[in-house]
């Protein structure tokens, strides 16, 4: 593609268009004090090559690697083992280097994982049919709530407290634009999830009730309760998955009714990766598909009756009119949906089974561990491989404090909830199979000492 740059001639026919004097009027909003009018201190016009080399990597050693500390992070993004043969099969060419299947027919290959990437999470998550479009776990949910509200024709939407904050954050951001009404609500640091007001607010205006599973504080609940309530109103249940390993040993959301399961599926083949790219979850009962936002791809024979693949029921801005579109979504996480689907094809049922138990026996250990520390208590009795602890102070300097010893000892609720009261104390704590005996002991020594006197009194 040749570069045309602009000449002054065709920026002053833009700016008289829009009745600005000057490129400098178009940054009239950006206060005066924040304006950079010179060079940028301490940046030099040109350095040879060897020495941004070097002076990157000293950059790049400040940062705090995973797998380099005891790391027991998660609330949405955890750290799993990858296995190698996952990065070498995404890394062939037609995978690499392979975009949105615009012209599926000469795409079988991709078409084909795709099928398959679907058959995989309409299994894992319990529903009947799944698509292969979601960005992320948080874009995935907010397109649950807008499917909810074509399928209802309602626009009030109740969200558990124990969803993710930052799913929350989304769905926020999106109903401005919809005019759909959220009910939201903070998490206790209780163990019971708040299943009872989620009961109390369903009424015939209700499109959908939105719960997460396991939910933000680790506690897992059964949702047949809640499915049966929103049905008997007319409403759906969307049930969100941030840790799909949780169900290699939990019973799926769509066994329990969930009429639309979504969720976040970096925990399989894709790395944590500085917060993405990921990929999103979608899937839901067969009477809705046509609703399903993003793409679906169908199995098919040709015209010798040879198995094919096609993209169908593509409801998409770029195939069909914007105004008749039902998703915002217009390309994929294609290569993170291809690490997802060989992660999960190399571990087969038996194997998610088995790496869902590690998780569990791990974090069962290191819970039982840190409630021996004086004055730490255990929020969630009973959860998958993350819990939630009650600390006798603060939990978010004590993280920075640990973080400062190297060890990365999970999230404080009061990082994710700045403006929640009560629960400032509480830290939740991600447990997988990468976490060693000697990760839980040192973890532990950590957080005794970060807590000083508390600990002991």
């Amino acid at each position: 593609m040749r570069y045309l740059p602009l000449t002054d001639p065709d920026r002053d026919a833009m700016l008289r268009v829009i009745g600005a004097p000057n490129i400098d009027a178009l940054f009239v909003d950006v206060p005066e004090d924040a304006q950079l009018t010179g060079p940028i201190r301490d940046l030099p016009d040109h350095m040879p090559e060897m020495l941004v080399e070097r002076h990157f990597s000293d950059l790049a050693r400040k940062n705090r690697a995973a797998a380099n500390h005891p790391f027991f992070l998660g609330c949405g993004a955890y750290r799993h083992h990858v296995p190698a043969s996952v990065d070498h099969l995404i890394q062939r060419g037609e995978f690499l280097t392979a975009y949105t299947p615009y012209q599926p027919e000469i795409a079988q290959g991709t078409l084909q994982m795709l099928f398959e990437f679907q058959t995989q999470v309409a299994r894992l998550l319990g529903c009947d049919v799944a698509n292969a479009s979601m960005y992320d776990g948080s874009t995935a949910c907010w397109e649950a709530i807008g499917m909810a509200a074509r399928v209802t024709k309602r626009k009030r939407a109740i969200l558990s407290s124990g969803l993710h904050p930052h799913y929350v954050s989304v769905a926020q951001t999106m109903a401005k634009f919809t005019g759909d009404v959220l009910d939201i609500a903070t998490p206790e640091l209780v163990a019971e999830t708040d299943e009872a007001r989620l009961l109390a607010a369903i009424d015939s205006e209700t499109s959908c009730v939105v719960v997460q599973y396991p939910d933000i504080l680790g506690r897992i609940a059964d949702l047949s309760e809640v499915a049966a309530k929103a049905h008997e109103h007319g409403a759906l249940l969307v049930a969100v998955v941030t840790e799909p390993v949780a169900l290699g040993a939990c019973r799926s959301p769509g066994e329990m009714g969930a009429d639309i399961v979504v969720g976040e599926g970096q925990s399989l083949g894709v790395g944590l990766q500085f917060g993405g790219p990921y990929v999103g979850l979608f899937a839901c009962k067969e009477k809705f598909v046509r609703q399903m936002p993003g793409r679906l791809c169908g199995e098919t024979v040709d015209a010798e009756g040879k198995r094919g693949f096609v993209l169908t029921l593509s409801t998409r801005e770029q195939h069909i009119r914007r105004e008749k579109a039902t998703s915002n979504i217009c390309t994929n996480s294609g290569l993170c949906a291809l690490a997802f689907s060989i992660h999960m094809t190399l571990l087969g049922e038996k194997g998610l089974r088995e790496l869902a138990a590690v998780n569990h026996a791990n974090a069962c250990v290191a819970a039982e561990r840190l409630t021996q520390i004086p004055g730490v208590e255990l929020v969630t009795p009973t959860f998958f491989n993350e819990f939630t602890l009650k600390l006798p102070k603060e939990a978010r300097p004590v993280v920075r404090a640990m973080a400062d010893k190297g060890v990365l000892g999970g999230v404080s609720l009061g990082r994710l909830y700045p403006d929640g009261g009560g629960i400032e104390n509480g830290l939740v704590v991600a447990v997988t199979e990468t976490v060693s005996a000697e990760d839980i002991e040192t973890f532990a020594a950590t957080l005794t000492e970060a807590l000083g006197a508390e600990a002991l009194a």
